[in-house]
């Protein structure tokens, strides 16, 4: 008799069952809400949205003229699964100008976005029970992506006072025979922390002593205030060699729907993700890698897109600073993407409309029920009496959101 048959469930049942790889895996708040939000905006209601994760920018003018040019010439065909050789030159050249690293084009896989990366990343290293440390708070994809991969994640708890920055005493409490990497996010999401030179250095000495991996993401590394980003794997040749790092087109030149990231690390593990990814993806769109070519190579464009965009960030992030400390609510001042996190503890325990709020969830789903303001709440993120708040809005939807935030808070009681 079939086992189907003796546990009382037909074939196909047991056939259905669907694999504890996929059961691992937590359902995103952040997709919840947006959910949420984008409902209610079609139902026709005004509703203010601080969750985006995404700027809120057009792609520029001369990157589309790329990829309407790459059609053109009939750029339509497979590429190398790693990338076409031009692209995976200029990040070559973008990672020497930038960040003082010196690549060949051997040693850059570029990918369907970041995200697309750093799962490549984690599949070509981790063996089933490795250990990755995941300093928290953490976008909340890490985990995920690296229980998909049969890894551990291990999360260390930051602390406020030093902006949820990764201590070197804080990574030595963590490492442990089974670590096999780390992730270092700079800049930080949901944070908005950067690290500082000295700050790297010294978590490079600590990294140092330990043969572990690091997969540094550096996705929001052009949008930085009062500070320079700073990549680890130029702390030195050593950690040069054991570092991926992570990168892509979607937040830097507003892309995200192109679906470009890359990354760059020593040849044998490039090699691994490059096979790994011709048997699943293959190459990554013809025609947006065309087009981040034409970002990269212009320099001229592209530095005054940049620069633009950074600035109006910049105001974007001071407003919203500033409106969140007339509301009494505490926040980490973001030094780096486009993103606030905020305390709600004060909040936990008190009601609206009969809603008792006992978590960020409640919170933030209250917020969007009672006023239509749409924010993350950060217990996916590790930080469970945090919301984040995103100021890729504009400057008229940033003070209307605080007004009627402001509004929800006086009806708390």
């Amino acid at each position: 008799m079939p086992a189907a048959a003796r546990l009382g469930i037909s074939v196909t049942e047991a056939l259905m069952e669907i694999a504890e790889r996929a059961k691992q895996i937590s359902p995103s708040l952040t997709l919840e809400i947006t959910a949420r939000a984008k409902k209610m905006k079609a139902d026709g209601m005004r509703v203010v949205s601080f969750a985006a994760g995404e700027p809120d920018f057009t792609t520029p003018e001369y990157i589309m003229e790329g990829g309407r040019k790459a059609l053109e010439m009939g750029l339509t065909k497979y590429t190398p699964a790693a990338g076409t050789v031009e692209l995976r030159k200029a990040i070559c050249q973008k990672l020497k100008n930038d960040n003082a690293l010196d690549y060949d084009k051997a040693n850059i896989v570029v990918s369907n976005g970041a995200k697309h990366s750093l799962f490549n990343a984690f599949m070509a290293i981790l063996n089933p029970g490795d250990e990755v440390i995941i300093p928290s708070p953490y976008w909340l994809s890490y985990p995920e992506i690296v229980k998909m991969a049969g890894g551990v994640p291990v999360f260390v708890q930051t602390k406020a006072e030093n902006s949820f920055k990764l201590m070197p005493s804080e990574l030595d409490g963590a490492v442990t025979k089974k670590t096999k990497a780390l992730i270092l996010n700079n800049p930080n999401n949901p944070t908005g922390a950067v690290y500082t030179r000295s700050e790297l250095n010294a978590l490079g000495a600590a990294i140092e002593k330990y043969e572990i991996f690091v997969i540094s993401d550096e996705i929001y590394e052009k949008l930085t205030y009062e500070r320079r980003h700073h990549s680890i794997a130029a702390y030195s040749d050593i950690l040069k060699e054991r570092t991926i790092v992570i990168n892509g087109m979607s937040k830097t030149y507003a892309m995200t729907g192109w679906r470009i990231g890359y990354a760059a690390a020593d040849e044998q593990i490039a090699s691994a993700m490059s096979s790994m990814q011709s048997h699943s993806t293959s190459n990554a769109n013809s025609i947006a890698q065309y087009a981040s070519f034409v970002a990269l190579s212009d320099k001229l464009h592209g530095d005054a897109f940049l620069e633009d965009m950074r600035a109006t960030f910049d105001a974007r992030r001071a407003l919203m600073m500033l409106r969140l400390h007339r509301l009494g609510l505490e926040y980490i001042e973001p030094k780096g993407a486009f993103y606030i996190m905020a305390s709600v503890k004060k909040f936990i325990g008190k009601s609206i409309e009969g809603q008792r709020i006992t978590s960020a969830y409640d919170f933030s789903s209250a917020l969007l029920e009672q006023v239509q303001v749409a924010t993350i709440p950060c217990e996916s993120f590790g930080a469970p009496e945090y919301i984040r708040l995103s100021y890729a809005a504009s400057e008229i939807d940033i003070e209307r959101g605080l007004d009627a935030m402001a509004s929800f808070l006086s009806q708390l009681h």
